[in-house]
Formats: structure tokens, sequence, C-alpha cells
């Protein structure tokens, strides 16, 4: 809110700001940070190069781990304050629709290339668990697009007063 606005003004170090883990939006990108690198790590522990489907899988999940991560350090580190005209809520909400979308995608690819008749068990193992995190982290990007949509609409807050910061 307010008071994390006066903390981080343009010109002050980057600080680190804990009480974001403790946000609905903190705790699920932290969530997804740890579910994306279980996605990518298991199916990077099978033969995926043999099966095309998987590359798609293995993009996906690399892709949005590492913006995931990125996002989490900028609001970490209150970077979001120091480039306060970028319209932050709606680039997350836009973000977050966009890794729900995606994410269905690879996890109805990722279910539908497991093979139980496979001659490897681990990798059908490794893939039937990459199948159930996709869908997992999937579910978690929808929530927290619905968290960062009521954070761009302003919901829960003084919608007069949250468009006023004090960066002068």
């Amino acid at each position: 809110g307010a008071a994390r606005a006066r903390s981080a003004s343009p010109g002050s170090p980057p600080a680190l700001d804990g009480s974001f883990l403790l946000s609905p939006l903190g705790g699920l990108m932290c969530v997804q940070a740890v579910l994306g690198l279980l996605v990518w790590s298991l199916v990077a522990a099978t033969t995926y190069h043999l099966h095309a489907a998987y590359g798609w899988v293995m993009f996906v999940s690399l892709f949005f781990w590492i913006l995931t991560l990125l996002f989490l350090v900028t609001y970490l580190l209150q970077l979001d304050q120091k480039f306060y005209m970028i319209p932050w809520p709606l680039v997350l909400m836009i973000y977050n629709a966009a890794a729900t979308v995606l994410y269905i995608t690879a996890f109805v690819t990722c279910a539908a290339a497991v093979q139980p008749t496979s001659w490897r068990q681990w990798d059908y193992n490794r893939r039937a668990a990459a199948s159930f995190f996709a869908c997992v982290i999937m579910i978690t990007y929808g929530v927290s697009t619905f968290f960062s949509f009521r954070a761009w609409k302003g919901l829960g807050s003084n919608a007069a007063t949250s468009q006023v910061t004090d960066h002068a």
C-alpha cells in the first residue's frame, strides 16, 4: 500500500520487501517457482528429445519459470516502485493469464504424451509426475490471475487513493 510506495522512492537503493512474500501474489509466485522447477526438471530427466510434444512442455515450463523468478525478484526488491511508469498490476495480470492458458496446453500435451506401456519405467513415472505438477501450477497461475485482476482493478482498497502516488 502507501507504506510500501513510500519505502521505495525512485532515488533510493533497492530494499528487500519481505511482506510481499506474505501476500497472496507473493506466496503464489513462490509456489509457482518451486512447481515450475519440478515440471521442467522432471521432463528434462527423461528422454524428452525423442518426443516432440515434450519440447513444448519444456519451453512453457522453462520460459514461465524464468519469468516468474524475474517478477519475484522485481517485487521483492521493490523495483516495481522504482519503475512506476510501468502499469505493474496490468502487466502481472496479463502475464498470469498468458501463463494459465499456455500451461493448460502444456498440461494437456504432457498428459496426452505419457505412455504407460513405455519400456523405460522411470520415464513414465517422471512424465506422469510432470503432468500432475503442470496441472497444479496451471491452477496456481489461474488463482494468480484472479488476484492480479483484483489488484489491477483496485478491489479491496480505496480506488481513489490507489491511483495517487508520491513520486515527486
